[in-house]
C-alpha cells in the first residue's frame, strides 16, 4: 500500500474515532459528576433529618405516609406517560399494518392476472416462440417481453413475500404492545391501591394529632426554625451543584411587572422592601414551553416574562405579613385544587425531591448563574434529583403537606439562596 493511502486512511481514522471517544469520555465524565452530586445531596438529606431529629413536629409523623403517597403518585403519573406511549405506538402499528395488508391485496389480485393470462394463452417456451416465427427480428422482441414479463412477476412475488413478513412482525410487535398495555393496568390498579393505603394511614394521623399540628402551626419559633432549614438547605444545595455555563445576554423585558410596587433587584431585596396588597389574585395561566423559551439564556432576562407554576389564586404574597404569627411571607401560597398540575417555569435541572419538615414535599430547580426555584406542600412530587426538566413540564401535583391546612403550591424564587418576589417576575396575561 502506498504511504499516501496509508497516512490518508490514518488520518481519515483519527476524523472518525477520536471524536466519538471524546464524546463517550464526556458523557461518562457526565454521568459520574451527577452521581457524584447526587450522594453529595443525599448525604446533605441525612444531616437534615439528623438536625430536625432535635426537635419534636407533630407533623413529622405525616412524613412517612405524605412520601410514599408521593412515591405513589409519581409511579401513576410514569405508568400513564408509557401508557400514552404505547397508544401512540399501537396507533402506529396499526396504521403500518393496514397499509401494508392493503399493498399486499393489491399485489394479490395484479399476481392473479398476470397467471389468468397466462392460463388463458397458454405457456410458451423459448423453443415454441423460435419454431411459431419466422422472422429473427420478432423472435428477438418476444424473447425480451417475456423476460421483461418473468422479471416483473418475480418482483412481484418478491414484493408480496417482503410484505407478509412485514405483517409478520408487526404482528407480533403488536402483541408485545398489548401485553404491555396489560402489564402496565395491572400495575397502575395496584400503585392506586398502595395509594388510597397511604391516603387513608394519612388520615387517621391526622384525626389523631389534629390539635397538636393545629398548635403548631401557629408557633413563631417553629415557623422561623423551619424557615431556617429551607434557607439552609438551598445555600447548601448552591454549593454542591456545579456552575453552569450560561450565556449572558441583557434583554429588556417588553412586559412590564404586575407587581404595583417599586422592587429591588433580588440580591437586595427585603421583605420590608416590598409593600403588597393583600388582594386575591386569580391566576388562569401556567408555563408553556412555546410562551417562554429558555436554553442556556441567562435566567435574569426572564424577568416579567415569567407564568406563575399553577392555576389558582395566590392569597399570599411575597413579603406580606403571616395572620397567623407576624411573621412575613417569602414566598407566594397559591391556592388550587388537590391533584392540579404544577408545572417548572423555566428549563433547569432538579436539585432537591423529597420531604421537608413545614414544606412537605419539596421540589427544587436549578436554573443556573445562582437562580432556584421552589414548589412546596405538594401532594407528590413527579421528578427526581439529577432530573432535567423544561419550561412548562409538569414537576408535581398540589396537594396540603407537611401539615398545611388548605391545598395549595407554596413558590419561591432565589438567588444565591436570599428570596425575591415571583410577583415582579411573572406576569398573568
Amino acid at each position: 500500500m502506498p504511504l499516501f493511502s496509508r497516512y490518508f486512511i490514518s488520518l481519515l481514522m483519527l476524523l472518525v474515532f477520536v471524536p466519538t471517544a471524546l464524546a463517550n469520555k464526556k458523557m461518562e465524565e457526565s454521568k459520574q459528576d451527577l452521581n457524584e452530586v447526587k450522594e453529595k445531596i443525599e448525604s446533605l438529606k441525612k444531616e437534615l433529618d439528623n438536625a430536625q431529629s432535635a426537635h419534636k413536629d407533630a407533623a413529622d409523623a405525616l412524613k412517612e405516609s405524605e412520601t410514599a403517597i408521593s412515591v405513589a403518585n409519581r409511579k401513576l403519573f410514569e405508568i400513564n406517560n408509557k401508557q400514552q406511549q404505547n397508544k401512540k405506538k399501537l396507533s402506529k402499528l396499526e396504521s403500518e399494518s393496514l397499509s401494508t395488508s392493503l399493498a399486499l391485496s393489491a399485489q394479490q389480485q395484479l399476481l392473479s392476472k398476470q397467471l389468468y393470462q397466462q392460463y388463458t394463452q397458454g405457456q410458451q417456451n423459448y423453443a415454441q416462440m423460435i419454431l411459431q416465427n419466422e422472422k429473427p427480428s420478432a423472435i428477438a422482441q418476444d424473447v425480451q417481453y417475456f423476460s421483461y414479463v418473468a422479471k416483473a412477476r418475480a418482483q412481484l412475488i418478491s414484493d408480496m413475500q417482503n410484505n407478509l413478513n412485514k405483517i409478520s412482525a408487526l404482528n407480533t410487535e403488536t402483541a408485545s404492545a398489548l401485553k404491555e398495555v396489560a402489564a402496565l393496568k395491572q400495575k397502575q390498579l395496584e400503585e392506586k391501591q398502595a395509594l388510597e393505603s397511604q391516603k387513608k394511614a394519612k388520615s387517621k394521623v391526622v384525626v389523631s394529632l389534629s390539635q397538636q399540628i393545629s398548635a403548631q402551626r401557629n408557633e413563631i419559633e417553629k415557623l422561623k426554625r423551619d424557615e431556617q432549614n429551607l434557607s439552609n438547605l438551598v445555600e447548601r444545595l448552591a454549593k454542591i451543584i456545579p456552575p453552569k455555563k450560561v450565556t449572558k445576554k441583557r434583554v429588556k423585558p417588553k412586559t412590564t411587572p404586575i407587581e404595583p410596587n417599586k422592587t429591588t433587584q433580588p440580591s437586595d431585596v427585603k421583605p420590608s422592601d416590598v409593600k403588597p396588597t393583600e388582594d386575591v389574585i386569580e391566576n388562569d395561566e401556567e408555563p408553556s414551553a412555546d410562551e417562554t423559551p429558555f436554553a442556556g439564556e441567562n435566567f435574569a432576562a426572564l424577568k416579567g416574562k415569567l407564568r406563575l407554576p399553577v392555576r389558582g389564586e395566590v392569597v399570599n404574597r411575597f413579603g406580606s405579613t403571616r395572620a397567623d404569627s407576624g411573621i412575613s411571607w417569602k414566598g407566594l401560597f397559591i391556592r388550587a385544587s388537590e391533584g392540579a398540575e404544577v408545572k417548572s417555569i423555566a428549563s433547569g435541572q432538579v436539585v432537591f425531591a423529597d420531604w421537608l419538615r413545614g414544606f412537605g414535599n419539596l421540589i427544587i430547580l436549578d436554573h443556573g448563574n445562582g437562580y432556584m426555584s421552589l414548589y412546596g406542600n405538594n401532594q407528590a412530587v413527579l421528578k427526581q434529583v439529577g432530573d432535567t426538566v423544561n419550561t412548562g413540564d409538569t414537576i408535581a401535583s398540589v396537594g396540603n403537606s407537611g401539615g398545611n391546612e388548605t391545598n395549595g403550591l407554596y413558590y419561591e424564587l432565589r438567588r444565591k439562596s436570599k428570596p425575591f418576589d415571583p410577583m415582579s417576575w411573572s406576569r398573568l396575561n
